[in-house]
């Protein structure tokens, strides 16, 4: 039995992290979940993003995965402390990763956040960053407009360069030369995210350090997959089933197979 790397998002954002452990790591099987029933995670309060991550945790075990990775910028900030000591598997999350990415990147010390509502609020950016380099100069924006968009899948429609705009209207001219993509979903943006800041600012997606994390901690413990299969890939989703696939689809440039959602998100505390 090959045991899966399950990756949970609020919704379509982690298949960001998806894209790039298939990239880097081709032999390993992924089980991922959205919760796009209940997305955006950026608005609710920390406790019940705890409440929600869990649940989808708890799903997943059923699986026996050998790693969980919160891809979810909001769920990592809310949920990574509880989640990994309630398990035995190593549990990893993006804010860390993308915190150490961006210290290499900057030249200046001036680095840009822009995520959710929550990620924002909770300063775990900030700290993460501060943690590596107590002389970074951080600057945070929420962007709450732009997970739909690409929950929607707008994120290359017309209207999505205005609104892209618009929402980086205050971090657009200060002095940051790299800007952490502080959410999962933004690497969806990502052309037009750079169009606006210009080539002088660097992006940050926090996918690629995460997949590297993934795999130094698989190789350190033993458990790289070693079959030369190529494995077939679970994807769960809890809301729209058809949306949830042709995004998936469209992202990461292949047909994926979708097993349907068993448990009904309406049973759950809102």
């Amino acid at each position: 039995m090959q045991h899966a790397i399950a990756i949970l998002d609020s919704g379509v954002g982690g298949l960001t992290v998806a894209k790039e452990v298939m990239r880097q790591l081709p032999r390993e099987k992924i089980i991922y979940f959205g919760d796009t029933a209940r997305t955006p995670y950026g608005p609710r309060s920390s406790d019940q993003v705890r409440v929600f991550t869990e649940q989808i945790v708890d799903y997943l075990i059923q699986f026996e995965p050998k790693m969980i990775v919160i891809a979810c910028n909001t769920a990592t900030a809310a949920a990574l402390t509880y989640i990994s000591e309630k398990l035995t598997i190593p549990v990893i999350g993006v804010i860390h990763p993308g915190a150490r990415a961006a210290i290499s990147a900057t030249k200046t010390g001036d680095v840009g956040v822009i995520g959710t509502v929550g990620t924002i609020g909770s300063g775990a950016y900030t700290a993460a960053l501060k943690e590596l380099s107590p002389y970074v100069n951080v600057i945070s924006e929420a962007c709450p407009l732009l997970v739909p968009l690409v929950e929607q899948g707008l994120f290359r429609a017309a209207e999505t360069r205005n609104i892209v705009e618009r929402s980086l209207e205050n971090i657009r001219d200060t002095s940051i030369d790299c800007l952490i993509l502080g959410c999962t979903h933004y690497p969806f943006l990502m052309d037009s995210i750079q169009e606006v800041m210009g080539d002088k600012v660097k992006l940050i997606s926090s996918a690629d350090e995460t997949a590297r994390e993934i795999s130094t901690i698989l190789y350190e413990k033993g458990q790289l997959a070693k079959s030369d299969e190529s494995p077939v890939h679970q994807f769960f989703c809890s809301g729209d089933g058809e949306i949830f696939k042709k995004i998936a689809n469209e992202w990461l440039g292949e047909q994926i197979r979708r097993t349907p959602v068993v448990w009904q998100v309406s049973t759950f505390e809102e």
